[in-house]
């Protein structure tokens, strides 16, 4: 590999590492609340996607935006990706998690539910949006406009870097800076406590879900706009997204967006020396060597009791 190649594939590796991290995060933030592993989270990825195409497709002209206008539409593809990966989380709380809760339902039984979801999630895309690649909307001409140490990276990379780094940086301030974040915090330590001190468990629970699903959404939307758009599109990404989480420290917010960054350049330089074939090999085996020096990920996971 040449230092051009090198520097192409690093910049490649933390645009892709980025959007693994938003992804990530929603896996944490579940687990750090409840422990619960929710597989399902891919699925509202897939839905954010969906979400961005559907809105585009009724929105965009034939001709290609320019200007302002390019800039809008992005805005309502996120946020129509946003939106969709919410509701998806905030009824798979309410529907499949909720009563398990309740009835005090073992953690075999989340996790055997939050598989079963996740089927039916992306099996009903299938039947609502069809099983074919769909393209999204063309809402900009992509071409070449900055360059990092001779890489050159395109419209489409620069907004994926921007917008992940902007909800990376705003979902930190929401938990570590406003009354909601303070809520997850407590509820995550200790939910009986936080119970008695008049904190509503419900309530942080399903924003906790919503506030997952929107990053999930959002951060659908972004990868449709680099490639496609397909039922099953959430099952590399969040698996990738989840080993991220792990490495970087289970439930730990910061951790789950460093094991996606690193996740990222890990895997785009795999593909530079050894191929794409090796693409997935590599990660997966930084993610084993770093567990069996740390088995609590990189920043250490922050563990409460179930809520």
């Amino acid at each position: 590999m040449s230092l051009s190649e090198f520097w192409d594939f690093l910049v490649l590796g933390v645009v892709l590492g980025s959007l693994y991290a938003v992804i990530a995060i929603g896996y944490t933030l579940v687990y750090g609340v409840l422990q619960l592993l929710n597989f399902a989270h891919s699925e509202v990825f897939m839905f954010g996607g969906y979400g961005g195409l559907l809105a585009l497709t009724a929105l965009i002209p034939e001709t290609t935006p320019t200007g302002m206008g390019s800039v809008g539409y992005v805005l309502i593809g996120m946020l129509a990706g946003a939106a969709l990966g919410g509701a998806v989380a905030f009824g798979l709380e309410r529907v499949a998690y909720r009563p398990l809760r309740r009835r005090g339902a073992p953690r075999l039984v989340f996790l055997i539910t939050a598989i079963g979801a996740s089927f039916f999630l992306y099996n009903l895309a299938g039947k609502l949006f069809g099983r074919n690649p769909l393209p999204m909307p063309t809402m900009y001409e992509n071409t070449k406009v900055l360059s990092v140490f001779g890489a050159q990276l395109t419209v489409t990379q620069v907004l994926i870097l921007v917008s992940a780094v902007a909800m990376m940086v705003l979902l930190d301030y929401v938990v570590n800076r406003t009354k909601m974040g303070s809520g997850i915090r407590a509820v995550a330590q200790d939910p009986d406590v936080a119970s008695l001190m008049g904190v509503d468990i419900d309530k942080v629970v399903s924003r906790t879900f919503v506030l997952g699903g929107l990053l999930g959404g959002a951060a659908g939307f972004l990868f449709g706009t680099n490639s496609q758009v397909w039922y099953t599109m959430g099952f590399l990404p969040g698996i990738t997204a989840f080993a991220a989480a792990v490495l970087g420290g289970i439930g730990n917010v910061r951790g789950a967006m460093l094991g996606g960054l690193l996740l990222g350049v890990v895997e785009t330089m795999t593909v530079g020396l050894w191929g794409d074939d090796w693409r997935y090999v590599g990660a997966f085996v930084v993610l084993v060597l770093v567990l069996m020096v740390r088995p609590t990920g990189i920043l250490g996971e922050r563990l409460g009791r179930t809520a």
